[in-house]
């Protein structure tokens, strides 16, 4: 394997070598700039964001054949060594995602090849996953709920409001300017919230799971603060055309808040307790009540004044509730196959989940493993229910019960279907504890 000095004369080369192409394998090169870039942010940051440094072992892995290419080696000692670089291969068990990951006695940050071409992005999401490998040490992980009302059109709008206020407030430079955008921000996100009620608690928890990585990697990846602000604002238009809000809304209003407490109050990373909520910070750092009722309709009016926005929403509810009655007549009335939750990963993309009413969430694509085994959903759909104790896919009339539309089973030797509770259902039983 060639040194990755040899093969790097300039970050041209680099970002060349980081453009997808089919079925191509981390490149050793490329691995070792990605590796050098992490280790270069992590350091100049040197524990001062957080009290605690974000370097660690990080694995580059290849989705087609699970090719590893890593910066350290395993505590197990499956990898092996070439110039520097640890090479290997992820097991079909492990799970595969931008993510915090613990495999062969090693706790790593994992990406997923190919990696992002521009360098900002590349720089942010490294840091971003970096967090994640040392957030739970820091005791900034929730759990995290369904916040399916962000698939409903009142709390569409509303939230798209708020980022539109965000987006302005991060744009200003004349501090009271910015808190009158603020005080938009907040007035559309107390209004969402009084229409669902969980909505505080589950948008909450999100925004620090997610929200805080995405704020750490715009803070620690971008030097100056009009870089990172004009990153704030980015971040908060590339959701905008996410098939769904339900999990992806926070790696756009994360940053914004944090980039805005900042300046509100910089200390305010010693202030997050297990029910911190980062717009109450704000308010609170900036003065602004939020029990007052605003004039919502003048506020609409400042962010929306052409009303296109209202109407985009209203098209897509209609369109939305065809998906529901669709998805209710294949995931709820049946026939399904019913999987239960009790150890379960899941492997998915966070801008594609929507909500099918109360019942639970609808997973476009999703990889899922539990004791039973592995579900495969591309190009179909899976039912996770609200409780989480259970998914279900759409079981065709006749079917063997391991394969649907867009779906594939692989059972665990000892398991096997049964007819479910329910005639026409199946579900897996296995063997005794």
């Amino acid at each position: 394997m060639p040194s990755p000095r040899m093969r790097l004369p300039c970050l041209a080369a680099v970002l060349c070598a980081l453009a997808p192409t089919a079925h191509a394998a981390p490149d050793p090169a490329v691995a070792g700039y990605v590796f050098g870039e992490a280790r270069r942010l992590c350091k100049a940051d040197g524990g001062a964001l957080w009290g605690r440094s974000l370097c660690g072992p990080i694995m580059i892995v290849d989705p087609a054949d699970r090719a590893i290419v890593a910066s350290e080696a395993d505590a197990g000692g499956v990898l092996v060594e070439a110039d520097g670089l640890y090479t290997g291969t992820l097991p079909r068990e492990a799970m595969l995602a931008n993510t915090a990951t613990g495999w062969s006695g090693t706790r790593w940050t994992q990406l997923v090849w190919p990696l992002p071409l521009e360098p900002n992005l590349l720089r942010a999401m490294l840091v971003h996953e970096l967090f994640h490998r040392v957030q739970p040490e820091l005791g900034l992980d929730r759990p995290e709920a369904g916040n399916r009302h962000l698939d409903s059109q009142h709390g569409r709008y509303l939230l798209q409001l708020e980022w539109r206020a965000l987006a302005r407030a991060l744009m200003a430079d004349d501090a009271a300017v910015q808190r009158a955008h603020v005080a938009d921000a907040l007035a559309f996100r107390q209004a969402r919230r009084r229409l669902f009620p969980a909505a505080a608690r589950e948008e909450a928890a999100l925004e620090i799971n997610e929200g805080l990585a995405e704020y750490t990697g715009v803070r620690v990846a971008l030097a100056r603060d009009e870089e990172r602000r004009a990153y704030g604002v980015y971040a908060l238009a590339r959701f905008l055309d996410a098939p769904s809000f339900v999990r992806s809304f926070a790696y756009a209003s994360g940053p914004a808040y944090g980039l805005l407490l900042d300046r509100a109050d910089p200390g305010w990373r010693g202030q997050l307790g297990a029910d911190a909520d980062l717009g109450r910070m704000l308010a609170t750092a900036l003065h602004i009540d939020l029990d007052a009722t605003p004039d919502l309709a003048a506020r609409e009016r400042r962010y929306d004044p052409d009303r296109q926005l209202h109407a985009a929403e209203e098209a897509r509810e209609r369109q939305r509730l065809e998906r529901l009655a669709a998805w209710r007549r294949d995931l709820v009335d049946g026939p399904v196959l019913m999987l239960p939750l009790q150890a379960s990963g899941f492997q998915f993309n966070p801008q594609t989940l929507a909500a099918l009413d109360d019942v639970g969430t609808v997973y476009p694509t999703l990889r899922l493993t539990d004791r039973w085994g592995e579900l495969v959903v591309e190009g179909g759909a899976a039912l996770v229910h609200a409780d989480r104790k259970r998914a279900v896919v759409a079981l065709p009339r006749g079917g063997d019960g391991l394969h649907g539309e867009g779906w594939t089973l692989a059972l665990k030797p000892g398991w096997k279907l049964v007819e479910g509770p329910r005639k026409g259902d199946l579900t897996v039983t296995g063997p005794a504890p």
